[in-house]
């Protein structure tokens, strides 16, 4: 009773219900006015069909025109107003100016090696070209003098990440979209609080609707009160606003410029099984040494200076020289993707890859909520005699995430894509892996979310060691899983296959 009282007065709720609360009062007041005034009903259902020819001709994917359409269609006194105040699947032009700041200084920090690039384009034509993609398009160079190592588990980033930051002597950067107080992060904060006090520079960034039920409101004042510098990504407030919707979903760690990390773990028991919520947790992170480490620390220092509003020199946070000490092999290029363009660099970087694929392509993924590209590649991968295989979760940690995950299972199958489900637990990894030649390991889900709306982040590599482990890390996890066959889809209740349907068409707007 007292978890459910608490919960109940959380501050998810309270501003979740004021939300909600404006919602309802906007529509009873358009509806009340609308039967009195039939000058504005008319304006309003002449508004909602203007609206619907905007979506149509709109350069989107026609599953997101189809979740709105159908809602305006229902209620078109006031479906139309409703999407010119939510429904724009980016930021405002105001917002958009205010943070081109991020993308900017990222212009400014970071700069394509020449020998590098050509280099590249000796060893694969087919390789530069997405290597140049992603530069031209996030500001991210492609490194060939940078160390890669896959970490195939909570548990073990973990362990190599409190090694790493207890040999921190400059500075220490977390961003972060879930920070939790328990085992992991205490352990991580005790460490930090020695670090300020030997005279380390340490910052924190989190997301703070990632954090609003995990963290006290005001939680970086106390880290503050600790010598720790903090700042909160989009605040989480009880206005009804598109905004909202942004959130900074990137997981980055940087240590003295010589060490960084990405991948899918947050800061939270869970994720390194001190506590089970759903099942046995599945993650990966990648650790990168060298050169590369660059562009993950721009990609902070960015973000940091935008929430600070402050103009540091970025080059005082370069070492003088990285460590090469490790045997580098192949070409390493961290990346990111922002809703501050129509720039989808997450989804194409996830797209070329599916259309390189030759022998196979191997995806790590908790959402399956792909859009209609996303599908028809993979099913034209498939098709052509690719072997491609989707791990996904066995326990979900969002029943309605996982109805529209499993709504796509039919038409994979059916295409002959193979699906797994990960028995012991939830597959919270996020990974592709491909013929042998190229990985992605990331904060990139393969959903709506994750591809059009958040800050993300990813490391594409070429020839690199950590692509067979990629590699064979999901073969072990394949395993312990249950393929999902045609016998397995055609048991399935048609009351829960209508559901599953039903959620799949509004999967956009979750």
């Amino acid at each position: 009773m007292i978890k459910v009282i608490s919960f109940l007065l959380s501050r998810v709720v309270l501003v979740s219900l004021a939300i909600i609360a404006q919602i309802i009062t906007l529509a009873l007041m358009v509806w009340k006015f609308s039967n009195y005034f039939v000058l504005l009903d008319t304006i309003l259902m002449v508004i909602s069909i203007l609206v619907v020819l905007h979506i149509l001709n709109k350069k989107t994917d026609p599953t997101y025109k189809i979740a709105w359409i159908i809602p305006i269609m229902l209620f078109p006194v006031f479906g139309g107003l409703f999407y010119l105040m939510l429904g724009g699947a980016a930021l405002s032009g105001r917002m958009k100016n205010k943070m081109h700041s991020i993308s900017d200084k990222m212009k400014e920090s970071l700069h394509q090696h020449p020998i590098t690039s050509n280099n590249l384009k000796g060893e694969s034509k087919v390789a530069f070209n997405q290597a140049k993609y992603i530069e031209e398009h996030s500001s991210c160079p492609v490194y060939d003098n940078s160390s890669t190592k896959f970490l195939s588990s909570g548990e073990e980033f973990f362990e190599n990440l409190i090694s790493q930051l207890k040999k921190a002597e400059k500075y220490i950067f977390l961003e972060f979209f879930i920070i939790e107080e328990g085992i992991m992060w205490n352990t991580i904060l005790d460490i930090l609080i020695e670090k300020v006090k030997a005279g380390v520079d340490v910052r924190v960034i989190y997301d703070d609707f990632g954090c609003a039920t995990k963290l006290p409101r005001y939680y970086n004042k106390t880290l503050e009160a600790y010598g720790i510098k903090c700042s909160v990504f989009n605040p989480f407030i009880p206005i009804l606003s598109f905004r909202l919707n942004n959130r900074n979903h990137r997981k980055i760690i940087v240590i003295d410029g010589k060490t960084a990390y990405t991948g899918g773990v947050n800061l939270a028991d869970e994720y390194i099984n001190k506590i089970e919520k759903f099942g046995h947790w599945r993650d990966s992170m990648i650790e990168i040494k060298g050169d590369a480490v660059w562009s993950l620390t721009v990609m902070f220092l960015s973000m940091w200076s935008y929430l600070r509003k402050t103009n540091e020199d970025y080059q005082q946070f370069k070492p003088e020289d990285y460590d090469h000490s490790q045997e580098c092999h192949g070409y390493v290029q961290p990346f990111d993707d922002s809703p501050l363009d129509d720039e989808h660099v997450c989804e194409t970087v996830y797209l070329n890859l599916i259309n390189q694929a030759e022998k196979y392509i191997y995806i790590e993924t908790p959402y399956l909520i792909a859009d209609n590209k996303m599908m028809v590649a993979l099913e034209i991968a498939s098709k052509r005699g690719v072997d491609v295989r989707i791990l996904t979760p066995h326990i979900p940690d969002k029943w309605y995430a996982f109805a529209v995950t499993q709504a796509n299972y039919e038409e994979l199958i059916e295409a002959g894509v193979s699906i797994y489900q990960y028995t012991p637990g939830f597959n919270h990894g996020k990974t592709f892996v491909v013929d042998d030649i190229y990985a992605v390991v990331g904060t990139i889900n393969l959903d709506y979310r994750s591809l059009y709306l958040h800050f993300e982040c990813g490391v594409w590599m070429y020839n690199t060691e950590s692509v067979q482990q990629v590699k064979e890390s999901t073969l072990q996890a394949l395993e312990v899983s249950k393929q999902i066959t045609s016998e397995d889809i055609k048991n399935t209740p048609k009351l829960k296959k209508i559901g599953r349907n039903i959620f799949k068409v509004f999967a956009p707007l979750m």
